[in-house]
């Protein structure tokens, strides 16, 4: 049974799912209608990258612990990124992050999933150009989703977005929705929050 979570809830997934491993971490959003005028050029499609950072004590500590579209797979392998959508069009998760929690190095307390515009800036696009926007978390031995988080404030000026965390806590895996907007134009930036 999936559990519709608010901003700031968190959820211990290993006390609800026993024997708890691989975990589906599903990323989607929609492009809200943009009304443009007769000879106004057709805006470009909105491009949302999620990316994973896997941090030690709460710090990223190695680039090489970012996962995104440029590195797909954490170096333990137990972090994939299933691949860049350009657009966000079509049903269902438009990106996904892969977790093998059982074997994600002791060292890593959190992981921390984030969303930015790519070339917001320079495309002129925000988070208030987006809609439907959610994270889910998914048990990957039978699909069943465990917890769904949809972010429902208006996030317009807001080209990044922390949209939660799946953090170890004595010994027991939770998640943690965050649903915060940021300025940071992009991937880079937004990583130096955790450095």
């Amino acid at each position: 049974m999936s559990v519709s979570l608010q901003k700031g809830q968190k959820v211990n997934l290993s006390k609800e799912n026993a024997g708890l491993s691989n975990v589906i971490i599903g990323l989607g959003w929609d492009e809200a209608t943009r009304k443009t005028g007769f000879f106004a050029p057709k805006p470009q499609p909105i491009d949302c990258d999620a990316s994973a950072l896997l941090l030690k004590n709460g710090k990223l500590t190695n680039i090489g612990d970012l996962v995104y579209y440029g590195n797909l797979q954490h170096q333990s392998g137990t972090v994939r990124h299933m691949g860049d959508n350009l657009t966000g069009a079509g049903d269902g998760d438009d990106e996904q992050i892969l977790v093998d929690l059982a074997r994600v190095p002791a060292e890593y307390d959190r992981i921390v999933i984030v969303v930015n515009i790519y070339e917001a800036l320079k495309r002129n696009q925000h988070f208030g150009l987006i809609e439907n926007a959610y994270i889910r978390l998914v048990d990957g031995r039978n699909n069943n989703e465990m917890c769904k988080f949809n972010l429902t404030e208006n996030y317009s000026g807001m080209t990044a977005m922390i949209f939660g965390e799946v953090y170890r806590h004595n010994g027991e895996w939770k998640f943690n929705a965050i649903g915060q907007g940021t300025q940071d134009p992009g991937l880079n930036e937004l990583k130096n929050r955790y450095i």
